[in-house]
Protein backbone atom coordinates (compact mmCIF):
# COMPACT_ATOMS: atom_id res chain seq x y z
CA UNK A 1 0.00 0.00 0.00
CA UNK A 2 2.71 2.49 1.26
CA UNK A 3 4.34 1.46 -2.18
CA UNK A 4 1.70 2.21 -4.62
CA UNK A 5 1.35 5.67 -2.21
CA UNK A 6 5.01 6.21 -2.85
CA UNK A 7 4.63 5.49 -6.26
CA UNK A 8 2.02 8.25 -7.49
CA UNK A 9 3.16 10.74 -4.96
CA UNK A 10 6.78 10.39 -7.36
CA UNK A 11 4.34 10.60 -10.07
CA UNK A 12 2.59 13.62 -9.23
CA UNK A 13 5.95 15.19 -8.04
CA UNK A 14 6.93 14.56 -11.65
CA UNK A 15 3.47 16.38 -12.78
CA UNK A 16 3.73 19.35 -10.58
CA UNK A 17 7.57 20.01 -11.93
CA UNK A 18 6.65 19.69 -15.40
CA UNK A 19 3.66 22.04 -15.22
CA UNK A 20 5.85 24.49 -13.50
CA UNK A 21 7.78 24.35 -16.20
CA UNK A 22 4.82 25.17 -18.48
CA UNK A 23 4.13 28.29 -17.08
CA UNK A 24 4.99 31.35 -18.91
CA UNK A 25 8.00 33.26 -18.12
CA UNK A 26 7.72 36.30 -16.24
CA UNK A 27 7.76 39.20 -18.91
CA UNK A 28 10.84 41.25 -19.27
CA UNK A 29 10.65 44.87 -17.94
CA UNK A 30 10.02 47.92 -19.98
CA UNK A 31 13.58 49.34 -20.55
CA UNK A 32 13.19 53.54 -19.84
CA UNK A 33 16.47 54.04 -22.08
CA UNK A 34 14.75 51.58 -24.57
CA UNK A 35 11.70 53.92 -25.06
CA UNK A 36 13.64 57.31 -25.17
CA UNK A 37 15.73 55.80 -27.97
CA UNK A 38 12.29 55.23 -29.66
CA UNK A 39 10.39 58.35 -28.92
CA UNK A 40 13.51 60.25 -29.93
CA UNK A 41 13.47 58.80 -33.38
CA UNK A 42 9.82 58.92 -33.67
CA UNK A 43 10.29 62.98 -32.61
CA UNK A 44 12.50 63.36 -35.59
CA UNK A 45 9.83 62.36 -38.00
CA UNK A 46 10.79 58.73 -38.69
CA UNK A 47 7.50 56.41 -38.59
CA UNK A 48 8.02 53.37 -36.60
CA UNK A 49 5.99 49.76 -36.39
CA UNK A 50 7.02 46.56 -33.71
CA UNK A 51 9.30 44.12 -35.47
CA UNK A 52 10.19 40.47 -34.45
CA UNK A 53 12.89 39.55 -32.12
CA UNK A 54 15.09 37.01 -31.02
CA UNK A 55 14.47 33.24 -30.34
CA UNK A 56 16.13 30.60 -28.79
CA UNK A 57 19.84 30.02 -30.95
CA UNK A 58 19.38 32.01 -33.87
CA UNK A 59 15.54 31.68 -34.14
CA UNK A 60 12.82 34.15 -34.50
CA UNK A 61 10.07 35.06 -32.08
CA UNK A 62 6.98 34.59 -35.16
CA UNK A 63 6.06 31.30 -36.23
CA UNK A 64 7.37 30.89 -39.25
CA UNK A 65 9.36 27.57 -39.80
CA UNK A 66 13.05 28.55 -41.11
CA UNK A 67 12.37 32.78 -40.60
CA UNK A 68 14.88 34.08 -43.11
CA UNK A 69 15.14 37.11 -41.37
CA UNK A 70 14.92 35.88 -37.96
CA UNK A 71 14.39 39.24 -36.10
CA UNK A 72 14.74 41.66 -38.45
CA UNK A 73 11.19 41.44 -40.33
CA UNK A 74 7.42 43.82 -38.74
CA UNK A 75 5.08 41.33 -36.80
CA UNK A 76 2.52 42.97 -39.38
CA UNK A 77 2.03 42.49 -42.84
CA UNK A 78 0.24 46.01 -42.65
CA UNK A 79 4.05 47.49 -41.39
CA UNK A 80 3.54 50.32 -43.86
CA UNK A 81 0.51 51.69 -42.88
CA UNK A 82 0.68 50.96 -39.20
CA UNK A 83 4.12 52.66 -39.01
CA UNK A 84 3.54 55.94 -37.32
CA UNK A 85 5.37 58.72 -34.97
CA UNK A 86 2.47 58.98 -32.75
CA UNK A 87 4.16 59.38 -29.17
CA UNK A 88 0.90 57.74 -27.38
CA UNK A 89 1.06 54.67 -29.63
CA UNK A 90 4.79 53.94 -29.64
CA UNK A 91 4.99 54.26 -25.73
CA UNK A 92 2.04 51.29 -25.93
CA UNK A 93 4.08 49.38 -28.56
CA UNK A 94 6.92 49.50 -26.20
CA UNK A 95 5.51 48.92 -22.57
CA UNK A 96 3.20 46.22 -24.12
CA UNK A 97 6.30 44.03 -26.07
CA UNK A 98 8.91 45.22 -24.18
CA UNK A 99 11.66 42.23 -26.29
CA UNK A 100 10.21 43.27 -29.93
CA UNK A 101 12.85 45.13 -32.11
CA UNK A 102 11.25 48.16 -33.85
CA UNK A 103 11.61 48.88 -37.71
CA UNK A 104 11.15 52.05 -39.71
CA UNK A 105 9.47 52.65 -42.78
CA UNK A 106 11.55 54.50 -45.97
CA UNK A 107 10.43 56.28 -48.39
CA UNK A 108 7.94 58.23 -46.42
CA UNK A 109 9.96 60.57 -44.30
CA UNK A 110 13.28 59.69 -45.28
CA UNK A 111 15.62 56.86 -47.13
CA UNK A 112 18.19 54.25 -45.66
CA UNK A 113 21.61 54.02 -47.35
CA UNK A 114 22.93 51.01 -45.99
CA UNK A 115 26.94 49.72 -47.04
CA UNK A 116 29.37 47.30 -45.47
CA UNK A 117 30.59 48.35 -42.39
CA UNK A 118 34.13 48.70 -43.13
CA UNK A 119 33.08 51.06 -46.23
CA UNK A 120 30.72 52.89 -44.29
CA UNK A 121 33.34 53.75 -41.39
CA UNK A 122 35.74 54.78 -43.77
CA UNK A 123 33.01 57.01 -45.53
CA UNK A 124 32.09 58.66 -42.20
CA UNK A 125 35.12 59.29 -41.28
CA UNK A 126 35.68 61.19 -44.76
CA UNK A 127 32.94 63.43 -44.53
CA UNK A 128 33.29 64.31 -40.76
CA UNK A 129 36.74 65.36 -41.93
CA UNK A 130 35.05 67.37 -45.09
CA UNK A 131 32.55 68.98 -42.61
CA UNK A 132 29.81 67.18 -44.44
CA UNK A 133 26.37 67.26 -43.15
CA UNK A 134 26.06 63.71 -41.88
CA UNK A 135 22.83 62.48 -40.24
CA UNK A 136 21.76 59.74 -38.11
CA UNK A 137 24.20 56.67 -38.50
CA UNK A 138 23.51 53.33 -37.28
CA UNK A 139 26.10 50.22 -37.00
CA UNK A 140 25.03 46.54 -37.41
CA UNK A 141 27.05 43.77 -35.76
CA UNK A 142 26.21 41.49 -38.82
CA UNK A 143 28.41 44.18 -40.39
CA UNK A 144 26.80 46.82 -42.12
CA UNK A 145 26.36 50.54 -41.62
CA UNK A 146 22.78 52.81 -42.11
CA UNK A 147 23.00 56.59 -43.24
CA UNK A 148 19.62 57.77 -42.66
CA UNK A 149 18.54 60.70 -45.12
CA UNK A 150 16.03 62.33 -46.18
CA UNK A 151 13.75 60.50 -48.81
CA UNK A 152 14.57 61.26 -52.24
CA UNK A 153 10.66 62.53 -53.00
CA UNK A 154 7.13 61.03 -52.43
CA UNK A 155 4.78 63.05 -55.22
CA UNK A 156 1.20 63.90 -54.97
CA UNK A 157 0.35 61.85 -58.09
CA UNK A 158 1.37 58.06 -57.48
CA UNK A 159 2.01 57.81 -60.93
CA UNK A 160 5.26 59.63 -60.96
CA UNK A 161 6.64 57.19 -58.48
CA UNK A 162 8.05 54.23 -59.66
CA UNK A 163 10.96 51.31 -57.72
CA UNK A 164 14.37 52.13 -58.72
CA UNK A 165 16.38 48.81 -59.73
CA UNK A 166 18.60 50.61 -57.25
CA UNK A 167 16.29 50.82 -54.43
CA UNK A 168 16.85 47.29 -51.69
CA UNK A 169 13.45 45.57 -50.58
CA UNK A 170 14.90 43.57 -47.27
CA UNK A 171 13.75 40.64 -48.64
CA UNK A 172 16.56 40.85 -52.06
CA UNK A 173 19.50 42.33 -49.70
CA UNK A 174 21.68 39.40 -50.49
CA UNK A 175 21.46 40.48 -54.15
CA UNK A 176 23.17 44.14 -52.72
CA UNK A 177 26.48 42.99 -51.54
CA UNK A 178 27.26 46.75 -51.90
CA UNK A 179 25.30 49.80 -51.63
CA UNK A 180 21.73 49.27 -50.20
CA UNK A 181 19.11 52.28 -51.03
CA UNK A 182 16.30 51.47 -48.88
CA UNK A 183 13.39 53.63 -50.15
CA UNK A 184 9.66 53.29 -50.47
CA UNK A 185 8.17 49.59 -49.95
CA UNK A 186 11.37 49.32 -47.63
CA UNK A 187 12.58 49.20 -44.17
CA UNK A 188 15.69 48.48 -41.64
CA UNK A 189 15.65 47.81 -38.08
CA UNK A 190 15.84 51.09 -35.91
CA UNK A 191 18.67 50.97 -32.65
CA UNK A 192 18.13 49.44 -30.41
CA UNK A 193 17.34 46.52 -31.36
CA UNK A 194 19.28 42.78 -30.96
CA UNK A 195 20.18 40.26 -33.71
CA UNK A 196 19.57 37.04 -33.50
CA UNK A 197 22.09 34.48 -32.22
CA UNK A 198 23.29 33.90 -28.99
CA UNK A 199 26.49 36.35 -28.34
CA UNK A 200 24.74 39.52 -28.15
CA UNK A 201 24.56 41.54 -30.79
CA UNK A 202 22.60 44.46 -32.10
CA UNK A 203 22.18 47.47 -34.18
CA UNK A 204 22.94 50.52 -32.23
CA UNK A 205 23.52 54.47 -32.89
CA UNK A 206 26.50 55.64 -33.68
CA UNK A 207 25.33 59.03 -34.48
CA UNK A 208 21.95 59.51 -32.82
CA UNK A 209 18.54 60.86 -34.42
CA UNK A 210 18.80 64.28 -32.89
CA UNK A 211 20.78 65.18 -35.97
CA UNK A 212 18.98 66.59 -38.70
CA UNK A 213 18.58 64.61 -41.98
CA UNK A 214 21.10 65.28 -45.05
CA UNK A 215 20.14 65.21 -48.52
CA UNK A 216 21.62 61.59 -49.98
CA UNK A 217 23.23 62.97 -52.64
CA UNK A 218 25.11 64.88 -50.38
CA UNK A 219 26.78 60.96 -48.95
CA UNK A 220 26.78 59.56 -52.04
CA UNK A 221 29.98 59.90 -53.31
CA UNK A 222 32.18 59.54 -50.17
CA UNK A 223 30.20 55.89 -49.74
CA UNK A 224 30.20 54.46 -53.37
CA UNK A 225 33.90 55.31 -53.53
CA UNK A 226 34.25 53.53 -50.27
CA UNK A 227 31.82 50.60 -51.25
CA UNK A 228 34.09 49.98 -54.59
CA UNK A 229 37.52 49.98 -52.30
CA UNK A 230 35.88 47.90 -50.60
CA UNK A 231 33.83 45.77 -53.29
CA UNK A 232 38.11 45.22 -54.46
CA UNK A 233 39.08 43.75 -51.72
CA UNK A 234 36.31 41.26 -50.57
CA UNK A 235 36.31 38.37 -52.42
CA UNK A 236 32.57 37.25 -54.14
CA UNK A 237 31.68 41.18 -53.91
CA UNK A 238 30.30 42.44 -57.54
CA UNK A 239 30.51 46.02 -57.13
CA UNK A 240 29.96 48.82 -55.07
CA UNK A 241 26.44 49.44 -56.44
CA UNK A 242 25.21 45.91 -58.22
CA UNK A 243 22.05 45.80 -60.75
CA UNK A 244 21.95 42.44 -60.82
CA UNK A 245 17.80 42.19 -59.17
Amino acid sequence: MSADFGGRTGLQGKLSQWLRGRRPKQAAAPDPDREALLLAVAAAGMPLAPAAHPGPGYGCSCDRVGCPMPARHPVSFAWQTQSTTDRAQIERWARHQPEANFITATGMVHDVLDVPLAAGQEALERLLADGADVGPVAESDDGRMLFFTLTRGTPEDEDEWWPCDLDCHPETMDEHPGLRWHCRGSYVLVPPARLSGDDGRSVRWVRGPEHALPDPLSLLEALTDACARHAGEEPGQVGAWPLNH
